[in-house]
């Protein structure tokens, strides 16, 4: 699988998951285009990483970057783990599998707040469709000839079930198809499992196609730097098997190494605020200051209740329901995501009896991080700083949610299956204890993204075609692109963005 260094091809495509998995497939249906796929990951895929209900033993094993943010400070100076995939498919071969598009505002406000001119909902939902096989759902809506193959939980959690009896009970609506017309609303998740196994983007889109003669793919390669003449992207540099190796691109250099990686590979190859990157000991090519700015990411914080009894085993991923709904009823959208297990989930430093189940409460953050090097040491793990509850509104909202998770949990639904509440406590009630227990017990979501934001404003890094702005023959097409966070899980919308940009490189193509 592994591809010869010093070729010249017509794409690279740095990163092999979900956007990268789409992209190299994508442009590789032409047979005259030569396409290499660099991905510094293995091509052998985990054995748990087919088993939906196994996913977070994925996290520390040699499939996971294994990063971890710098202390933060309005968490009392926690570390929080941020798995990545390091695979083949990236993190869709490791995350929890849930496939959620979001709201149609998700969309929308990256043309009316950022400027990504034809980013509208309904201007990505084509892609949207094109991604996707859903039989039996509305097809103004949903694919029906797509490579993934989303949906409901088979042999669903009883759980499950009373989750959603009990919102309805609270005067949330029910939604026939969380991706459909009612996004904002309780219902059954769509998942990406296929006859009991996960379905990864590399799974859909990759592995059917990697016999075509002009796709190399190229496992265990580290790309270390992009190759420049003057303000035209060249080509890439990349480690594998102890070698250094470059590689040429007569069209275009896509970084799809996602929100950690494709800033982390521009400012290693001098593209980023020059300030920043003298401090680092790097030459500066390009002084582009929004790179490595505008991190986001969703902060999850959980409620536990111990059972009444023991819980069965589950079937699927563990979230099976969410619901999403608006802080502030003046907001065009939702921006709060509770999701529902069957299972114990929180940060490590808490303990659950085995027999407990969570509503865990997502908010979308008005706080931004960032990504930064430590110094030119391609190998040195890069600063990663969300800034989590950097922002008093964040902590506000998602107190709101504990509150909601409390009214939810009081429904007589669960009444056989309650028994006490073991975090953060029945005693807790004030909005102060509250707050500091979120500060806590709050850990990722593992859904980052913007720090490559594209739009019209001075702080953009990619134009809404997802070129790199001032420079030529390189762009960006991951979750680090989104100049705001959607309101649900990132993987469908990373997918779609790689759909979207294989559309828009043909297009440069054609010209």
């Amino acid at each position: 699988m592994n591809g010869r260094g010093n070729a010249q091809y017509h794409y690279i495509v740095v990163g092999g998951g979900s956007a990268g998995s789409v992209l190299a497939a994508r442009l590789s249906e032409a047979p005259e285009r030569r396409v290499l796929l660099l991905e510094s990951g293995s091509a052998e895929a985990h054995p748990l990483g087919v088993n939906p209900t196994a996913w977070p033993a994925l996290w520390g094993s040699p499939v996971d970057y294994a990063y971890v943010t710098s202390p933060q400070a309005a968490m009392n100076g926690a570390e929080i783990p941020w798995p990545r995939g390091h695979t083949l498919g990236g993190s869709s071969a490791i995350n929890g599998m849930v496939y959620l598009r979001g709201h149609r505002h998700d969309y929308d406000r990256w043309v009316q707040e950022y400027g990504a001119k034809g980013w509208s909902y309904a201007e990505v939902l084509p892609y949207l469709r094109r991604m996707e096989t859903v039989p039996g759902a509305d097809p103004c809506l949903r694919g029906q000839d797509g490579p993934m193959l989303p949906g409901r939980a088979v042999h669903p959690h009883p759980l499950s079930e009373l989750f959603l009896t009990a919102a309805s009970s609270a005067g949330y609506p029910l939604s026939a198809d969380l991706n459909g017309i009612d996004a904002e609303a309780a219902g059954w998740n769509d998942l990406a499992i296929v006859n009991g196994r996960r379905q990864s983007a590399a799974d859909a889109y990759l592995t059917p196609v990697l016999s075509r003669e002009n796709l190399t793919v190229s496992t265990e390669s580290r790309a270390v730097q992009l190759l420049f003449d003057r303000d035209m992207c060249t080509g890439v540099r990349y480690q594998r098997a102890g070698q250094l190796l470059e590689s040429r691109a007569e069209a275009e250099v896509i970084l799809c190494a996602g929100a950690v990686d494709s800033p982390r590979l521009l400012l290693l190859s001098g593209v980023g605020p020059a300030g920043e990157l003298r401090a680092a000991g790097i030459e500066v090519h390009h002084d582009l200051p929004g790179v490595g700015r505008n991190l986001q990411d969703h902060p999850l914080t959980s409620v536990v209740y111990s059972a009444r009894r023991a819980i069965p085993p589950g079937e699927n991923n563990l979230a099976e329901v969410s619901m999403s709904w608006r802080s502030d009823g003046e907001l065009p959208g939702p921006d709060m995501q509770m999701v529902f297990s069957h299972a114990p989930f929180h940060p490590p430093a808490l303990q659950s009896p085995a027999d407990s189940f969570t509503f865990c409460v997502a908010t979308v953050p008005n706080s931004v991080g960032s990504i930064r090097l430590r110094s030119a040491d391609p190998v040195q793990m890069p600063v990663i700083d969300p800034n989590y509850l950097g922002e008093e509104r964040d902590l506000d909202r998602l107190v709101d949610g504990i509150e909601v998770i409390r009214d939810l949990a009081s429904q007589n639904s669960f009444d056989e299956w309650r028994g006490q509440e073991v975090h953060p406590g029945a005693g807790s009630t004030t909005r102060n204890e509250l707050k500091e227990f979120i500060r806590r017990a709050t850990g990722s979501y593992f859904h980052p993204v913007g720090t490559c934001a594209m739009g019209s404003t001075d702080e953009a890094v990619v134009a809404p075609d997802l070129t790199v702005r001032g420079l030529r023959n390189l762009r960006i097409v991951d979750a680090s692109v989104m100049p705001k966070l959607v309101s649900v899980n990132t993987n469908v919308a990373t997918t779609m963005i790689g759909e979207y940009a294989a559309d828009l490189v043909r297009h440069r193509d054609a010209m």
